[in-house]
């Protein structure tokens, strides 16, 4: 039996990336997978490739991730982990940003993380628990110049799961944050490629790397399972970091 048999989970930005690899790693071990996300043509694919539900929801509006949710429960009769995946990285500076931009960023960054939270957690608390994992970034830590305000929201989801994880501990339901650094997704090959010399940013990316290498989507999906699963059952309020190494370099 896999580490999720029989589970219910639901994972937000699921149709590419991180998210992806999220929903084939649930599925491969065992659980009942959903997952919500904007893009119908990548999530219909993504559903036909890995026999997942595909329900098309923009999880910053809570009439779309009340009724996402809803969808879930009719069908399932619960959930038992949730995985607040998606996110969209931010490319301003502070004063340069708009307050329509600032709100676009956070909605997608770190309110989507409340509101599908929300919409679950009555529902595990009456079923005796859950596992809600939270995929912030090392952004949250550490970051760079140009990405306002990035670093703001993906902070805030550490908080976020922090304050989730002493409120409804008492209820049963576990809530960790993982931080990514550099994994190779889509997102990431375009932004190297968008640079004037790929090559060589990449090579100074890699080097700055105690293992000298970006992870894989399925590494940190590796991870998340973990989190999700019930191996993880004494850990709540917990933040991992899977980077590589880099955080933990000074110079």
């Amino acid at each position: 039996m896999g580490r999720l048999e029989g589970k219910v989970s639901v994972v937000t930005g699921g149709a590419q990336g991180i998210g992806r690899a999220v929903v084939e790693k649930f599925a491969a071990e065992g659980a009942r997978v959903w997952f919500l996300d904007v893009d119908e043509a990548m999530g219909n694919e993504t559903a036909e490739s890995t026999g997942a539900r595909f329900v098309r929801a923009n999880v910053a509006s809570e009439p779309d991730v009340q009724a996402a949710m809803e969808t879930v429960l009719s069908a399932e009769g619960k959930v038992d982990v949730l995985v607040n995946n998606a996110g969209r990285n931010a490319y301003h500076l502070a004063a340069e940003l708009t307050a329509a931009e600032w709100d676009g960023s956070m909605g997608l960054n770190l309110k989507a993380a409340w509101l599908c939270s929300k919409h679950v957690l009555p529902a595990m608390v009456a079923q005796g628990g859950g596992s809600i994992v939270v995929v912030s970034s090392l952004h949250a830590r550490m970051t760079t110049t140009g990405m306002f305000p990035y670093a703001a929201a993906k902070a805030g989801l550490v908080g976020l799961t922090r304050s989730l994880a002493v409120d409804y501990g008492q209820k049963g339901v576990r809530v960790n944050v993982i931080l990514p650094g550099y994994t190779r997704t889509q997102a990431v090959e375009n932004w190297l490629h968008g640079l004037e010399n790929p090559e060589q940013a990449e090579r100074e990316v890699l080097e700055v790397h105690p293992l000298r290498r970006m992870a894989a989507p399925a590494e940190v999906a590796n991870v998340i399972c973990f989190l999700a699963s019930d191996e993880a059952s004494s850990m709540t309020g917990a933040e991992v970091v899977v980077d590589n190494g880099l955080s933990a370099r000074y110079a």
